[in-house]
């Protein structure tokens, strides 16, 4: 393994989030981002080829060494990782609004769910999953939300366009019907 690559697995194995290229860029002025890139396929193939219990994800638009999907259960049991605190359900509805809909105000949000979002909106701001992303155009100039990089990194994405089509949802979210018992039966 060459130098930068050691310097990059160092980086993201001590980094506690998604590094971006631009930061690993930083490590070795002299390497071109073609180069730190080719040096993080190398990285990836090497965990991938090496039946490694780490794989190197790319995610909210930055690099990042996580553990394999599927250890996760055993990592679970073990105790060994601190998980992210639950989101109320209310939480999560603002936050799927938010995520199909950013930029959005908080009138849409609350037209959407019903009910008012202020108290929602303020703990998916402190958590840091949304964030003010500018200002609307109509009365007032009501502030947008959008969601963070934190967001993407808790959802193991790289960007909001990988997540599910709201036709997928609206199939995945069907309740399913029992079949009719068979007469006679």
């Amino acid at each position: 393994m060459d130098r930068l690559t050691r310097l990059l697995e160092a980086a993201l194995f001590a980094a506690s989030r998604p590094v971006t290229l631009e930061e690993l860029q930083r490590l070795d002025p002299e390497a071109t981002p073609d180069e730190v890139r080719a040096s993080l396929t190398a990285l990836r193939l090497r965990y991938d080829e090496g039946g490694h219990g780490v794989e190197l994800a790319e995610l909210a638009d930055g690099w990042q060494i996580l553990s394999r999907p599927d250890l996760a259960d055993q990592l679970a049991l073990a105790q060994l990782v601190e998980r992210p605190r639950r989101l109320s359900t209310a939480a999560m509805e603002t936050l799927a609004v938010i995520a199909y809909r950013q930029p959005v105000g908080r009138a849409e949000i609350e037209e959407i769910r019903g009910v008012a979002a202020d108290g929602v909106l303020r703990l998916l701001q402190e958590r840091g999953l949304a964030a003010v992303v500018g200002r609307g155009e109509g009365l007032g100039r009501p502030l947008l939300y959008g969601t963070t990089p934190l967001f993407l990194e808790l959802l193991g994405l790289k960007t909001t366009a990988e997540l599910p089509r709201l036709d997928e949802l609206a199939v995945a979210l069907t309740p399913l019907v029992a079949p009719e018992p068979a007469e006679g039966a």
